[in-house]
């Protein structure tokens, strides 16, 4: 018999082994460098900005939410969330067929395969002489289909799971929407307020601080009494104090709307002097808000959804207690000489049972009342507290209205005693100092009306939130701004008409 490694395979295997040994040991941790972070940074920020529409035109508040909605990048992650879990999915459904192999080899052995026979009655001598039935070289390819009861059983529950998280992952979108609009609503009241204000807070602030050197200037000369011009002083510090803390909260509410909209650093944008939008009653039947709320808020629905998924676990863990069904089918091929058909088809079925896991059946029934008890519960906790928004929604709505309602009426009594002011002035300083005076006083006043409007905006967005209307219909025509601007618009007509005016009657 021949031992003998051929050449050919000695050298492959020498050639190898150093490249096999040298790959073991060449892993090693990589940072990046200075010059591929400043690259990603720089590639990054690019990304942030592409393919936004100009803006060619002052912005209107539905155009600003149809910016934040379309430029937002936490709601592009969700839409990116929802396709990929359409995807896996799609995969998902793929793994209930049955499988198809393809397969096809070679082998190659240093000596034959082979062997002898004994007699089994004494004198258990040798009957045959060593033979083989099998090539030393040999090729090999099948085709093999199988199915299996169990397998196609788990993959039909675990697709039914992606299935449900591609609904969960549509009800996380609605809710990104919402909170969208919702911080759009925050800022751009408050914004397009500091767009009117801040030139007339510039001018004031200039003229209050030329006062306050005329003070100074009055005190040294000694031309008042220095109790008195020191009270001037007082004033004239305390109105630039209030004004520069209402210059700051107006450049801010510029600056978020501007981070909302994701607007590129350097560009310049303007608000649309448009009038007010019109704030709806208070409404009276907060009961049908609620039994709404209940039917439409994402988080509840997500929660719905994310019962079966776990019901579904425990339905896939049932399945593999029950007796396991497999059929098998195949074409065979072996180049072997010695073999009388050198390719056939086998075929077969088989039945098993784990008899053994029928004991988990107690413990899993266990854990699935357990498992719907504590979604149930967690559902329950949830629907409470949108309840709770619910109302509190409501009352905050009603306060801000009247808030507003109080802002009004200080903003028009303010304009008057500055008219008044500016009617009785005379030339002396004090006459001066009591129009700069009341004159902050009134542009103060308007700012607090702005924030009044802005703050009762606010209110009824969360209103509208806390009862999960969508902001979109369910297909838009087109995905450019001015189109989904216009379906917001529209769909919140719908739902203010169709859903808070009918709560009114």
């Amino acid at each position: 018999m021949n031992s003998r490694i051929p050449p050919f395979a000695l050298r492959l295997t020498t050639a190898c082994l150093p490249l096999v040994l040298a790959a073991c040991g060449s892993v090693a941790p990589k940072a990046f460098t200075s010059d591929e972070i400043r690259d990603r940074a720089a590639q990054d920020v690019l990304s942030m900005y592409k393919d936004q529409e100009p803006i060619s035109a002052p912005i209107d508040f539905h155009e600003a939410a149809a910016r934040a909605l379309k430029y937002n990048l936490d709601y592009k992650l969700k839409l990116m969330e929802t396709a990929l879990s359409r995807s896996l999915w799609d995969v998902s459904t793929y793994e209930m067929l049955p499988k198809l192999v393809a397969g096809a080899g070679y082998s190659s052995r240093n000596n034959d395969s082979g062997g002898t026979s004994v007699l089994i009655e004494p004198p258990r001598t040798v009957s045959l002489n060593p033979s083989t039935s099998q090539e030393r070289d040999r090729s090999m390819a099948n085709l093999s289909f199988s199915w299996n009861a169990l397998d196609f059983g788990v993959s039909y529950y675990r697709a039914q799971q992606k299935a449900d998280q591609v609904l969960m992952a549509e009800e996380r979108r609605r809710k990104v929407i919402q909170n969208v609009l919702q911080d759009v609503r925050n800022s751009y009241w408050r914004a397009l307020g500091a767009q009117k204000l801040l030139g007339r807070v510039d001018g004031l602030l200039d003229r209050v601080n030329k006062a306050l050197e005329r003070a100074k200037e009055i005190e040294k000369q000694g031309l008042m009494p220095q109790a008195q011009v020191l009270g001037y002083q007082r004033a004239l510090l305390d109105a630039v104090n209030t004004l520069t803390l209402r210059r700051q909260d107006l450049e801010l509410a510029m600056a978020e709307l501007r981070a909302l909209m994701s607007v590129a650093p350097g560009v310049k944008f303007t608000l649309a002097e448009q009038n007010e939008l019109a704030l709806p009653r208070i409404p009276v039947n907060v009961e049908a808000l609620e039994k709404l709320a209940l039917e439409k808020r994402p988080e509840i629905m997500e929660e719905w959804y994310r019962k079966r998924v776990t019901e579904n676990d425990i339905k896939a863990a049932k399945v593999l207690l029950w007796p396991n069904i497999s059929f098998d089918a195949g074409w065979q091929y072996d180049s072997n000489k010695y073999s009388y058909n050198s390719n056939w088809v086998d075929t077969g079925v088989r039945v098993s049972w784990n008899l053994l896991k029928l004991t988990q059946y107690p413990a899993l029934q266990k854990a699935h009342q357990a498992q719907n008890e504590t979604d149930d519960m967690r559902r329950m906790a949830l629907s409470m507290a949108v309840l709770t928004q619910v109302r509190v929604g409501v009352q905050r709505y009603g306060l801000s209205l009247s808030e507003l309602k109080f802002a009004e009426e200080s903003m028009n009594v303010d304009q008057r005693l500055l008219n008044y002011a500016k009617a009785a002035a005379k030339s002396q300083f004090d006459s001066e100092l009591e129009v700069i005076r009341t004159e902050a006083r009134a542009l103060l006043g308007e700012y607090q009306r702005y924030a009044a409007y802005s703050n009762a905006q606010a209110a009824w967005g969360r209103l509208y939130n806390s009862v999960g209307l969508d902001i979109l219909p369910e297909t838009v025509q087109s995905h450019d701004v001015k189109t989904l601007a216009k379906s917001m618009q529209e769909t919140m007509g719908q739902w203010q008409q169709t859903v808070f005016q009918a709560t009114n009657q």
